[in-house]
């Protein structure tokens, strides 16, 4: 039925993935993928609530604080709002 799944096996499992998809696997890990994928997100303008749940967590505080500099162009929108808003 194959193996447990332990980090030694995710990790080999991960870079034949990479390595198929033409990436090289020394470059990448389940971690910067995962960084990535939220900075992507947020640089195209989902809102946090989204990318805190597409990425399983059960709040914004953590999508926050572990990936607040990918989630710097979506805080930026947000300052900007507020000022347009309080501007008049």
């Amino acid at each position: 039925m194959g193996t447990a799944l332990d980090s030694h096996n995710v990790r080999r499992a991960f870079r034949k993935v990479v390595k198929k998809a033409g990436l090289n696997e020394k470059e990448w890990t389940p971690r910067k993928m995962r960084h990535s994928f939220v900075s992507l997100l947020s640089a195209s303008g989902v809102p946090i609530e989204n990318i805190s749940r597409l990425v399983g967590h059960s709040n914004t505080k953590v999508t926050e604080t572990v990936y607040r500099k990918q989630l710097r162009p979506v805080l930026l929108e947000g300052a900007e709002a507020m000022d347009q808003l309080f501007s008049d």
